[in-house]
Formats: structure tokens, sequence, C-alpha cells
């Protein structure tokens, strides 16, 4: 049997971080890639038996990166603080390792659970990220600061999972407010080279409402859907809005001091 690292990226997620933790015990190593967190995420992760590392945040990519340096065996299973393994994902993935893998990396499908309901449409499922499940070595992530690409470094095609994790992206409205904000704010910083306008921010926000909502059947998952919708239009118009405020001085007219006249 081929050992497994499970590496999961955390910071301030001490309300999360014991299911996720949980849900990869049946791994031979669990590191908890760790950002300076101030509340208690490091404490409890380390007291499940994860070993904790700190990385400094440089970007997703950068961090995730220096999160597979951190992991000792030969495969590795990437969990995101919001994921839970499922007992038919931790079977499929054992028993791959049982043999000879046919991939050196694999995506794994997600089923998102949101505002009270599993998420049907909206392009949440089945949804993936990067690959989740690879050999190390095999893959490694691009540099953006947030929704970070990867590499291959094999000839061997990308493989896919049949069976699903479990996410719980939000767990409040406030939290979908919360992470539209930080995320816009770090994806500005790859718009630096383009030519950005609020119109352009305004086209490029409505068409991610469509997309989501129309197109991508959110209207099926009611009020989830539209507001799942609404989030990706204000997470990509303030993207764009943000790329903008970057190239302006929207600074406050100058005003002397005002005195009373003699």
């Amino acid at each position: 049997m081929k050992k497994l690292t499970a590496y999961i990226i955390a910071f301030n997620e001490e309300a999360k971080i014991e299911a996720a933790v949980s849900s990869v015990l049946w791994a031979d190593e669990v590191v908890v890639a760790d950002s300076a967190s101030t509340d208690r995420t490091a404490e409890i992760a380390a007291s499940l038996g994860a070993r904790v590392v700190q990385i400094p945040f440089a970007g997703f990519g950068a961090l995730r990166n220096q999160a597979i340096e951190a992991c000792t065996h030969e495969w590795i299973f990437s969990l995101d603080s919001d994921e839970r393994c499922t007992p038919e994902v931790r079977d499929e993935i054992l028993n791959l390792l049982a043999g000879e893998p046919a991939h050196d990396a694999y995506l794994v499908p997600r089923r998102n659970y949101f505002m009270g309901r599993w998420i049907k449409g909206s392009g949440w499922y089945p949804n993936f990220r990067q690959p989740q499940l690879f050999r190390k070595g095999a893959m490694r992530y691009t540099l953006e600061p947030v929704h970070e690409g990867f590499e291959l470094l094999t000839a061997r095609p990308l493989g896919r999972l049949h069976n699903a994790i479990w996410q719980f992206p939000f767990r409040s409205l406030d939290e979908v407010i919360h992470k539209m904000n930080r995320y816009s704010s770090l994806g500005a910083e790859k718009l630096a080279a383009r030519r950005v306008s609020m119109w352009g921010a305004l086209v490029h926000g409505s068409w991610a409402f469509a997309k989501h909502y129309f197109f991508k059947r959110g209207f099926l998952d009611g009020w989830a859907g539209f507001v799942i919708a609404l989030g990706n239009f204000e997470g990509t118009f303030y993207r764009y809005a943000k790329g903008v405020e970057r190239t302006r001085d929207w600074q406050p007219p100058a005003q002397p001091p005002v005195r009373r006249e003699p």
C-alpha cells in the first residue's frame, strides 16, 4: 500500500478545521498549512494529531506549493478547511493506492451544501478545483494570488475519481460577503496589466450573474441559486472596480482651514 499525506490549508478556521481534519484521519499523515491564524485553528488541528506548519501567506498558489513541500509521503490528497472527505472517497483512494494508479493526478468532484440544501445547479455540482489527489512531483500550482491554476509535470493525463467530497463553502451570508470582499481584492491584483473601466466592471459582473443563474441553472436552486449568482456578480464587479481604483487618484478635494471671519 502506497502511503499518503493529506494536507489542509487554513487561516482562522477554528469553526471548520476539526471536521476537516477528522475526515482525513485515515491518511498516513495529516499536515495543516496554517498562515498565522489568530484563533484556535492550529491548536485544534494539533490536538487531533495533525502536524501544523506555519507558512506566511503570499497568495494561494505559493501557499499550496509550500504545503506540498511539507508533505513526506509519495501521494498527496489536498483538502480545504471547508471540505470534507467522505467514506466513499476514502475507499476509492485506498483502492487506487493498493494497486498501480493509472494516472499521476486526479480531479475530485465536489458536492456543495449551502443555505440548508444540496446545490444541484449554479455550476456547483459536480464542480472541480485543481487536482486533489496526486503523486508528489506530478504537479505544481501557478502563482496567481487567488483562483490559482496548476501545471502537470507528468506525461500522463488527468484522471477523475467517481465519488464526491463534500464542501460547505459558507457558514452564513456574512461569510459570503467577507469572502467576496477578500477574493475581489486578491483578484484585482491579477488585473494590474489590463485596461479596466467601471463599464467593464458592470458588463463582467452582469455576465457572471447570468452565467450562474441562467446558463448554469442556478434558478433551480431557489434563493440559494440567486444568492450564488448575486455573489458572483458582486465578486466580479468589485474585482474590476478595485482594478479601476488602483489606477485612479480618488482623493477628496483639498480644503483650507475654515476659521471664523473677523
